[in-house]
Parts: structure tokens; C-alpha cells; sequence
């Protein structure tokens, strides 16, 4: 069975010279190749160390990737629940790693990674309800269990060094520091401004906490402290309105980018 392949696509940013494309297009750049392709040795002491004992086994490959981010090093991490861990593609250095959690207690069900500002990994796991910590070699730091039922969504303010981690059967947001210190939590179930219907994906775009309210079909907006701010979107399936609301970003000029299934034209 072929291998599934991932594909990225990069938003260009605006640049002075006229063969750019201007900001707000979309630009394809790469196809990533399946494991085994990435991390296939060009050298010839290895092909023919392959054609003699066959090659390296025991890498995963991409199964169900769910959630991407990137550190400040430029490596791509892959969350695949479908595999119970996270890819570590360097480009740079033409590396794999795969994370599969500390020793005897590996990861379920990884959705959400965010790297903070030394480049340590956060990963939350929605099964086994707790956020495992890795550092910039892969190494399994610590554990962070907050009381969750389901986290799934998660986003870092690095400068205020606190944790945002959708709840989704606690239809809540979780305010974290780094170590894992609860500050409090935003919102409740219900369908009025600041409460929460299953709420799934999160990001910080200008100073404000937006959350993919996903069964209210909405987003809304806080402040880092956590009130209310503004909301917008409905069940519907014409353009404007958000069946299913699934992830969210924002990009540096906080434009609001959010993915939703369920569309029909």
C-alpha cells in the first residue's frame, strides 16, 4: 500500500521585489515524501549496504496527521494520532525522529503541538487528558495534568509564559503557566457570549484568545485575561457562515483563517 503523502502550503509574505507574490496569495512549496523516502541515505556505502541485508525498518509512517507546527529552527512537527505520537521532520539536516512520550507511557491520542519560545514541545493528548513536554532533542521533560476531561486545542503566549488548552467535554479554556500552575478557566457550557459548546481549536492573534466554539458554529474572541471580547459566525452553508468550524490561525497582520467541513455550495 503507497505510503500517504503530506502537503504544506506557505502563505507568501508581501516583499519589495516585483516577482513576489503579493501578500495574501497562496503559494505551493513542497510535497513531503513519506518516511521512508525522507530518510532514504544517498551515500553508497549505504545503498549497497541495503541491497546486501535490506534496508532499516521500525520508522512509522504518516498515518492520520492531525496538527502541525514548526520551531524556531525551521523542523516540522506532525501530530498523528492514527501512529500515537509526533513526527520531527529538519529539513536542515535531513533528519527524522519520531516521539512517541516518556518511557511506558506513551501517547494516545496526540491533536495539538506549540512550541515555546527555547523550543520546547507541548503536545496534548485528548485520551490520556494530560500535555507532555519535550525539549529541543526530542527528550521527554515532564508531564502537565491540569484536571482535563479532553484537551484538544492548544495555544502559547510566550511572553506571558501561560498555556491556553481547549477542554472540549469540559466546554472550557484552561489558563496554564509553563509548569502546569492552573490561573483559571474561561467560559461554561452554553450558547451565550463567553460560554462554550464543545469548543475545539485555538490561536492568539493581536493581543486576543480566539476559540473555535464548534458546536455554537461560532468564534469568539478574549483578552489574554480571559473576558469576553467579540464573536462572529452561525450555523449555516453559505459563504460567511461555519458548519463545523474545525481549526483556526492567524497571520502576522491578524487576518483570521478558520477551516470548517460540512460546506456545501
Amino acid at each position: 500500500m503507497m505510503a500517504r503523502r503530506l502537503q504544506f502550503a506557505l502563505i507568501a509574505a508581501a516583499c519589495a521585489h516585483a516577482a513576489t507574490p503579493a501578500r495574501g496569495t497562496v503559494e505551493y512549496v513542497r510535497t513531503i515524501p513519506s518516511v521512508k523516502e525522507f530518510t532514504k541515505s544517498h551515500s553508497v556505502f549505504t545503498k549497497v549496504f541495503d541491497w546486501l541485508v535490506g534496508p532499516a525498518d521500525g520508522k512509522p509512517e504518516v498515518l492520520r496527521p492531525y496538527a502541525t507546527t514548526r520551531d524556531s529552527a525551521g523542523r516540522l512537527f506532525v501530530a498523528d494520532p492514527g501512529q500515537h505520537g509526533v513526527h520531527v521532520y529538519d529539513f536542515e539536516k535531513h533528519k527524522y525522529q519520531f516521539l512517541k512520550g516518556p518511557r511506558g507511557k506513551t501517547m494516545d491520542s496526540p491533536i495539538d503541538l506549540a512550541c515555546d519560545a527555547s523550543d520546547n514541545l507541548y503536545v496534548t493528548d485528548s485520551v490520556r487528558a494530560r500535555i507532555y513536554v519535550f525539549d529541543t532533542k526530542g527528550k521527554f521533560r515532564r508531564t502537565i495534568e491540569g484536571g482535563f476531561l479532553r484537551p484538544t486545542g492548544m495555544a502559547l503566549d510566550r511572553r506571558a509564559q501561560r498555556i491556553y488548552v481547549a477542554d472540549t467535554l469540559r466546554h472550557q479554556v484552561i489558563m496554564l503557566t509553563f509548569d502546569g500552575k492552573e490561573l483559571g478557566t474561561i467560559g461554561r457550557r452554553g450558547a451565550a457570549q463567553g460560554e462554550f459548546n464543545f469548543p475545539t481549536a485555538l490561536t492568539l492573534a493581536s493581543g486576543k484568545l480566539y476559540v473555535v466554539d464548534a458546536m455554537n458554529f461560532r468564534i469568539q474572541s478574549f483578552t489574554i485575561d480571559g473576558r469576553f471580547v467579540s464573536s462572529f459566525g452561525q450555523l449555516g452553508n453559505q459563504s460567511g457562515t461555519l458548519s463545523r468550524p474545525k481549526g483556526i490561525a492567524a497571520d502576522s497582520d491578524g487576518n483570521i483563517y478558520v477551516v470548517y467541513a460540512m460546506f456545501e455550495t
